[in-house]
């Protein structure tokens, strides 16, 4: 297994990208945190069969701030910049939440380099719980501070049995968080990013091989959107951990790497 950290231009941002192990290329999209080391959990093995390309979105971890972006799309753009910039014809891509988001994207703006598309914990369009809880997490940002945010979203995607076993205290437990924050204009940014994004009425046209994983006590993205989005998705396949929560690949991330792993496989024939 080869693992190479390097810094990418795609023009107004460089991105910081790791790549692990050979084979077919894979993107692993990270969703609001926008950190590639979210996906480290999969890296052993995924890389066995693919070359995983991770990397930290614009504005977040080592990746360069400017300019902000505010919307899922303009997100997708970043990423397939990249894969020009890396020389990557296609990919096959999977997304964890708004990661997810971007993968839609891409599939609809540049469906041939997509090899097939995998997405984990997203959504196709917001709810109006959907929107109320984002809304909620933004307003304890802006009038709470970050260490409340932080513990609070830890909270909706986490569920308590995996994190009170070790529970070290709240300053312990988001002390690395909270030194990498991005700042609020990026978060906010991202954050609209989230509430705004909605191709409910084009995912018709995704045709690409998809797969769409969750968990079922997910409180972020529910149960009822992963649903919403394999039946939207022509020919989409779906696959329901019964508990994991949103961060389930972190909290059950034995069954979510088999899963995943089945999933690519049965989506990519």
């Amino acid at each position: 297994m080869t693992d190479r950290a390097k810094m990418v231009d795609v023009g107004e941002a460089e991105i910081y990208t790791e790549t692990h192990g050979e084979g077919e290329p894979m993107l692993l999209i990270a969703g609001l945190g926008g950190k590639g080391s979210f996906w480290h959990k999969q890296v052993p093995m995924l890389a066995e069969r693919y070359k995983l390309i991770l990397h930290d979105h614009r504005g977040v971890g080592n990746s360069s701030p400017a300019p902000v972006v505010t919307s899922s799309q303009e997100m997708a753009q970043d990423v397939l910049a990249l894969m020009d910039a890396m020389g990557l014809e296609s990919a096959h891509v999977v997304g964890h939440s708004t990661g997810g988001a971007i993968g839609q994207h891409m599939a609809l703006m540049q469906p041939n380099k997509v090899k097939s598309l995998v997405l984990s914990a997203s959504w196709p369009g917001p709810t109006q719980l959907f929107v109320d809880t984002f809304r909620t997490r933004r307003d304890i940002l802006i009038n709470c501070g970050v260490r409340q945010y932080m513990m609070v979203g830890s909270l909706l995607a986490s569920p308590a049995w995996s994190i009170s076993p070790t529970y070290p205290g709240m300053d312990e437990y988001l002390k690395q968080r909270i030194e990498t924050f991005p700042g609020l204009e990026i978060e906010l940014a991202r954050l609209n990013a989230v509430m705004t994004h909605d191709l409910r009425y084009r995912l018709k046209d995704i045709n690409v091989p998809t797969g769409v994983i969750s968990a079922r006590d997910d409180s972020l993205t529910s149960a009822d959107m992963s649903d919403e989005l394999a039946k939207l998705i022509p020919d989409a396949k779906q696959v329901m951990l019964p508990e994991g929560g949103h961060f389930c690949p972190m909290t059950v991330t034995e069954r979510y790497n088999q899963e995943l792993l089945d999933l690519i496989d049965a989506i990519n024939g």
